[in-house]
């Protein structure tokens, strides 16, 4: 030992002898000598690869040349003396004793407030000496840990990112070499470490979010609140290492920092993040931490959780599918600061950032899984979450809330959620957002076993059919979530169904008659053959016969308070349209009702709405209104009752709209045979005055419905009128014929046809001869009508006027025929005449 000593010293001694001209050049002025000298020195030193001992005997000696090189003013010689300098360090057995000249000269030229290396090489070089240091010497650096922060602060936020990251792995070896020294400087490193944590290149973000995880994990541990708010934005970074990293600096101090137990509430949001990441990596790593951590706070509790590891154990029943149950550590840690995790989440879901908001409807599922039945004291706030998120413009957050709403169905009890959901759903939170309860409900409901749901679906069902719930709010979404709420149920109860049959047919009802799109329509249709597969019946007729007499008396009452805003008159037409031939089945019920909503005095516009669903059904009677024959019994009083009184003529356009569409249905029931022609018979002359009176309307459909009704009442009991009655038709029919619409002049013609094709024989000719001059008379005049259709229409009356009396006939004709411009229409009618059988001349 003490020979090769010996030896190492006289070999330090022969090196030292060597080195000291170039030595004395590295004083000179020219700075290629100094470069040389210092070139030269390093060959003699480092590059020989001589023995631990030699170099620190001669590291000794040119320690002080060399870190008065450092300020060479030429680049290549700072270099070469940098570069010689970490290569001793790195070599020599006892670097520590170099520390009272180095660190001196590192915190002079890099911790000052300006650094006076300008090349960023060189400050990259003179960093990665500092770690070095840091590693080979370690607690020997203590006395220096001051200007060790201070070149820190400063090369953290160097201007050259490589810089930046080697100062992060620098500040990580000193706070793990130093720990009972560095705890009280950790704080001088977080603000400029804050500031680099933005940087643009990952790389630089990574390695800032390792150097802050050991930063914290070292500290007094009071800072944690400084850096929370960082970290969090960095887990919605576009780099995927980024997000590891955060990860693991939580998931680290969540399992090794001295007071994580002060911090649990803010550090389980951000690692349980890490578990919805789109990188498969990072969910996994997540997990595990996150199983470490739980697993950790389990084994240290053991004694407070003691009655539950030991009955507890077992999943609890309708656990969703699918999905593992977390240990029971970590349900714990959520329950335990689920109080505090709440209102954070509250908070968040509502921030400006997407990415924030979809990150915070992911962690609230997350959360719900955890607290399970717990989440029942923190129900109201939950709810009200829920309802903000709802209203989210991202479909992402909607679908993660609705998540989250059907674990709280899973796991809270249906007599608790309704209690509060219900009232809600009645009293909506928002009124300019309705429809946010019934959103919610619906995912609750699907998230609810359906054994515990089942006592209560007659309580949902029954608030669902409430006006103030199914009848006040006309939007497509509202309207789609009370589509939503009732297929929820179904679902739920299926064969159960019937004691909801009858309610959910109402709300099914209302959202068709509220709704003004068609796929809603089409939906809620859809959902009424759902109601009856439950049920097991055929059809939907058979449903609404099984419901169609509580659905009347459920219209009837209100009827008296109905008007055109009322959704009744469109649920009454939804009924009768879609029942089909079944409401004849129940006309003695449906008589009542529609004798009181079309009164005179009622809602003009919601009888022309009534009129008008009336006739389409009336044109087909036999298959809806009268398909048992019941309606033909109560035809007299509905056209008495009903029709008649909204024939009288009032003053106004409104009302003149009413004649119109009650003479629409008139018309209808004429036509579709709900009444026959022996009951119109007993009628007319209660009828044809009123139709006769509607031939004057103002309105060109309004006297062309009259003309129609007035040509099936002559085809239907023509024959059978008096001739006194029919002497009233004709005059008011010729009027028509300078009506300004064509339409309306070729009907009254044919009305007019079917006039003389009602004389029989009780009608004498001779009697009734006046008549029939002023008819012909008016008729023969049509002959010379500009409008050629209207000469043939008059010309085949006339023709058939022949048979009636040609004597009378014959003299009008040849009367007129010198007269008209165009007589040879006039003409053909009197070789028509003339060709007539004798006899029919002769009578």
């Amino acid at each position: 030992m003490a020979a090769m000593a010996a030896r190492d010293e006289h070999a330090s001694s022969e090196i030292l002898r060597g080195l000291a001209r170039h030595l004395n050049c590295l004083n000179e002025d020219n700075k290629s000598t100094r470069k040389r000298s210092l070139e030269l020195i390093k060959r003699e030193t480092v590059d020989k690869g001589l023995s631990g001992s030699v170099l620190q005997e001669v590291f000794s000696a040119l320690l002080k040349p060399l870190l008065k090189c450092l300020s060479d003013p030429m680049e290549r010689c700072r270099e070469t003396a940098l570069t010689m300098t970490t290569e001793f360090i790195r070599c020599i057995p006892k670097p520590e004793e170099s520390l009272p000249y180095l660190m001196p000269c590192l915190a002079q030229r890099l911790g000052e407030k300006e650094i006076m290396e300008p090349a960023e090489e060189l400050r990259l070089l003179a960093v990665e000496m500092l770690t070095l240091t840091v590693d080979v010497c370690g607690k020997h650096l203590a006395p220096y840990l001051t200007e060790i922060i201070n070149i820190l602060q400063r090369t953290v936020v160097d201007p050259f990112p490589d810089v930046r990251r080697e100062s992060c792995k620098c500040t990580i070896n000193v706070a793990k070499s130093m720990p009972e020294h560095f705890h009280m400087h950790a704080e001088n490193l977080l603000k400029p470490l804050m500031q680099t944590i933005s940087h643009q290149h990952s790389r630089v973000r990574v390695s800032v979010i390792e150097a802050t995880g050991a930063v914290i994990q070292h500290s007094n541990g009071k800072n944690v609140d400084d850096v929370l708010s960082h970290l969090a934005q960095r887990l919605f970074d576009d780099s995927p290492q980024v997000r590891r990293a955060v990860t693991a600096v939580v998931g680290d101090w969540l399992l090794q920092m001295r007071d994580r137990y002060s911090y649990f509430h803010k550090l389980i949001p951000l690692l349980l993040t890490g578990i919805n990441d789109e990188i498969p990596e990072i969910r996994c790593l997540a997990a595990d931490l996150w199983k470490q951590v739980g697993a950790q706070w389990e084994k240290e509790n053991e004694d407070d959780i003691k009655d539950k590891l030991d009955f507890l154990l077992t999943q609890p029943p309708f656990y969703p599918p699918g999905v593992e149950r977390p240990g029971l550590g970590c349900r714990e840690l959520v329950v335990r600061n689920l109080g505090r995790l709440v209102p954070a989440i509250s908070h968040d879901i509502t921030d400006w950032l997407v990415p924030t908001r979809v990150s915070t409807s992911q962690l609230l599922s997350l959360l719900l899984l955890h607290a399970e039945d717990h989440s029942i004291q923190h129900l109201q706030p939950l709810l009200a979450t829920l309802y903000c998120a709802c209203t989210d413009v991202e479909r992402d957050v909607v679908c993660n809330v609705l998540a989250a709403a059907k674990l709280l169905g899973t796991f809270v009890p249906p007599v608790v959620f309704l209690k509060l959901l219900l009232d809600h759903v009645t009293n909506p939170y928002s009124s300019s957002h309705p429809w946010v309860p019934l959103m919610v409900l619906v995912a609750v409901l699907g998230g609810c076993s359906k054994p515990l749901l089942k006592p209560h679906l007659e309580e949902i069902a029954n608030k669902l059919v409430q006006p103030v719930v199914c009848q006040e709010y006309q939007q497509v979404v509202y309207l789609e979530q009370l589509l939503a709420c009732v297929d929820a149920l179904l679902c739920q109860c299926e064969s159960d169904s019937s004691a909801v049959s009858l309610q959910l047919l109402q709300v099914l009802v209302t959202v068709q008659s509220l709704s003004t799109e068609p796929h809603l329509s089409e939906k809620a249709l859809e959902s009424v053959h759902f109601l009856c597969k439950v049920q097991g019946l055929d059809s939907v007729k058979d449903l609404y016969r099984q419901h169609m007499s509580q659905l009347l008396d459920w219209l009837s009452a209100s009827v008296n308070t109905w008007s055109s805003y009322s959704p009744q008159r469109l649920q009454l037409h939804i009924i009768v349209i879609q029942s089909g031939p079944v409401i004849g089945e129940f006309v003695s019920q449906l008589m009542p009702l529609l004798c009181s909503c079309l009164q005179p005095d009622r809602d003009i516009e919601m009888r022309m709405t009534i009129f008008t669903m009336l006739a389409k059904l009336l044109l087909d009677a036999t298959n809806t209104l009268d398909s048992q024959g019941h309606f033909r019994d109560e035809s007299e009083k509905f056209l008495c009752e009903v029709l008649l009184p909204n024939l009288v003529w009032r003053a106004g356009r409104t009302a003149a709209a009413v004649r119109t569409s009650a003479l629409s249905c008139l018309l209808a029931l004429l036509h579709g045979g709900a009444i026959t022609p022996g009951q119109l018979l007993c009628l007319e002359e209660k009828v044809s005055p009123q139709v006769l009176s509607a031939l004057e309307e103002d309105s060109q459909m309004g006297r062309l419905m009259a003309c129609r009704s007035l040509s099936t009442i002559l085809r239907l009991i023509g024959t059978s009128l008096h001739p006194e009655a029919l002497n009233k038709i004709y005059p008011m029919l010729l009027k028509r014929l300078d009506d300004s619409s064509e339409e309306v002049r070729s009907v009254a013609l044919q009305a007019l046809g079917l006039w003389l094709s009602s004389l029989t024989k009780d009608y004498h000719p001779e009697l009734y001869a006046a008549h029939l001059q002023l008819l012909f008379q008016q008729l023969l005049l049509y002959l010379d009508d500009p409008d050629d259709s209207v000469q043939g229409q008059a010309l085949e009356i006339l023709k058939k006027g022949s048979s009636v009396h040609p004597s009378l006939l014959r003299r009008e004709a040849e009367a007129v025929r010198d007269k008209q411009r165009n007589p040879f229409y006039c003409d053909q009618l009197l070789q028509h005449i003339i060709s007539l059988p004798a006899e029919a001349r002769a009578e």
